[in-house]
């Protein structure tokens, strides 16, 4: 915070104690203080008391379509389904076009933008690792479980058939494992930062009751997704229908893996955006 904000903070205090006592001495005390800072420091008391409004006012939760790829683009439903993934580590509810070509997220500002920060670091890194998998050739040497339909005496028969492996469906499981691996562990930094700011509240290193204003958060985001969501069904990810390799699968997860996931900038959503009043 810039020296100028900690001055506008102070005094945007002062004015609000001011304005909320009964008791007039108090007040009058509390305006000349105010005024004394804002005198000593150039600044305006109207502009001291928007900035602490603007400081105060509590979040909620908002919808931002964020734009996935162009329709018939390949692999697009493998991106919707890291963007899920994502999301729902950082308390982002999602709706999905029937096209894949764009997501529907229900969050708070700063929760989406964590997400939307996170997906255009691990996009990359997710088609640049299946980039380089398909072009080592590795997936060549693998095959894949394919059923075949026949129809036989006016009765239908299914019969599972290794095939090669194409490059399209090594490509599909790759990154959905990948994607998979990628919502597994931000699930488990999740539950770390929640659970360590739940023992600091315990232990008295916190102020407020942070697992209240956790689940004081949860419903208010649920209460505005039902309000809100115009959805008529359940996305159910992408499906490689072109068959199933356990060894692209396996490639895809240990990409998964070694993906850097960030910065703890951007990994700081689960305990950083309570709405304020929930419990804080």
């Amino acid at each position: 915070m810039s020296s100028q904000d900690k001055m506008l903070t102070r005094i945007g205090g002062l004015l609000r104690q001011a304005e909320s006592t009964d008791n007039e001495h108090e007040a009058e005390a509390f305006l000349s203080a105010a005024q004394r800072l804002a005198t000593g420091s150039s600044v305006d008391l109207a502009v001291a008391r928007a900035h602490i409004a603007n400081r105060e006012r509590r979040p909620t939760p908002t919808q931002r379509v964020i734009p996935i790829g162009e329709p018939g683009k390949r692999g697009l439903r493998t991106y919707v389904q890291l963007f899920v993934a994502i999301a729902a580590a950082n308390d982002v509810r999602c709706d999905v076009a029937r096209s894949s070509t764009t997501v529907y997220a229900y969050g708070f500002d700063t929760d989406i933008d964590t997400c939307s920060a996170l997906y255009t670091s691990l996009l990359v890194q997710m088609v640049r690792a299946s980039d380089h998998y398909i072009k080592s050739g590795a997936y060549k040497t693998a095959t894949a479980q394919k059923v075949v339909v026949e129809r036989k005496y006016g009765r239908v028969y299914h019969h599972p058939v290794e095939v090669p492996v194409a490059a399209v469906t090594a490509r599909l499981n790759f990154q959905m494992a990948f994607a998979a691996r990628i919502g597994r562990r931000l699930g488990e930094v999740k539950a770390e930062v929640e659970k360590e700011a739940v023992r600091a509240d315990a232990a008295g290193a916190a102020p407020t009751g942070t697992a209240l204003a956790l689940r004081d958060k949860e419903l208010e985001l649920t209460d505005y997704y039902s309000r809100t969501s115009e959805a008529r069904g359940t996305w159910r990810g992408p499906q490689a229908s072109a068959g199933y390799s356990a060894a692209a699968r396996r490639a895809g997860d240990r990409a998964g893996k070694a993906a850097r996931l960030g910065g703890a900038a951007e990994l700081g959503g689960a305990r950083g955006q309570l709405p304020r009043g929930s419990g804080e």
